[in-house]
């Protein structure tokens, strides 16, 4: 991880909602969102519908881009007792408690294929949650039922096509987590690796046309190592496995641990729809 120091916008954020004062994890964590949910160019006053909120990071910097006249609905698939070091709940329960909490619904448990909606939406967020799905399928048929829903889809996830070799640690423990949930039934945050060009192809599959690609830098957030550090954990897990595949495995291990310096996190991709 590299050095982090907050910008203007992560500081007047933190000073308007009295948010993550103490919480330099979480700092980190905001700035990155912010500029995500600039980059998806969210407007006051929108209504927006965010899929796989998690812990809330992306939540609070909706909920600051659509102002007080905006609304953000966001809902996961997991319990408020799922995550750590806070679960969810805890962690959603401290967005809420903020000036940022009435415009904000939050749903848990709520899997968006059967989940009723009673409003429209300007835009659907989907915000680093792909690579949850155990199936790819039912990331597309997700995209379908958004197709339906609005024109404006804001997609974000880890760019695999890493710049430098100090990301690579990160793209190759991302690979190895997805072949351990391949092998071990697990919840995980790495169930499927989607880069750029599949989700692209995939949106245009149910109808969608891209409007806008960029890449936001992300190398001075924690979870390169935090996925590094997980690798390294599941090792002996992978005894099991074919003598060929071990041996892919072995070496995605020994370039995952070469030293490179600090090491930095994949950038973040983003792709809108019209």
């Amino acid at each position: 991880m590299t050095l982090f120091e907050p910008n203007k916008n992560t500081l007047d954020f933190i000073s308007t909602y009295k948010l993550f004062e103490d919480d330099v994890v979480q700092q980190i964590q905001l700035q990155h969102r912010l500029e995500l949910v600039a980059a998806f160019d969210i407007q006051k006053g929108m209504h927006v519908l965010e899929i796989g909120c998690g812990q809330g990071d992306t939540t609070a910097a909706l909920a600051d881009a659509v102002g007080e006249d905006g609304h953000v609905v966001a809902i996961d698939i997991a319990s408020r007792d799922y995550g750590a070091p806070l679960t969810l709940g805890q962690a959603t329960d401290r967005i809420k408690n903020s000036a940022l909490g009435r415009r904000i619904q939050f749903h848990f448990e709520t899997d968006f294929s059967s989940f009723e909606l009673t409003e429209t939406f300007d835009a659907v967020v989907l915000s680093h949650c792909s690579w949850y799905f155990k199936r790819p399928r039912e990331l597309q048929q997700y995209f379908l039922k958004i197709r339906g829903m609005t024109r404006k889809l804001c997609f974000a996830e880890w760019d695999l096509d890493f710049t430098n070799l100090q990301q690579r640690s990160h793209f190759y423990a991302a690979s190895i987590l997805a072949l351990y949930s391949n092998f071990v039934d697990n919840d995980g945050n790495i169930q499927n690796l989607f880069d750029k060009i599949q989700i692209q192809r995939m949106l245009e599959q149910v109808g969608y046309r891209i409007d806008k690609q960029s890449t936001i830098n992300a190398t001075y957030l924690q979870d390169g190592q935090w996925e590094k550090d997980y690798a390294n954990s599941i090792r002996s897990e992978f005894h099991g496995v074919s003598d060929m595949l071990q041996t892919m495995i072995n070496s995605y291990y020994e370039l995952m641990n070469v030293p490179n310096g600090d090491a930095q996190s994949l950038n973040s991709f983003i792709i809108c729809t019209k």
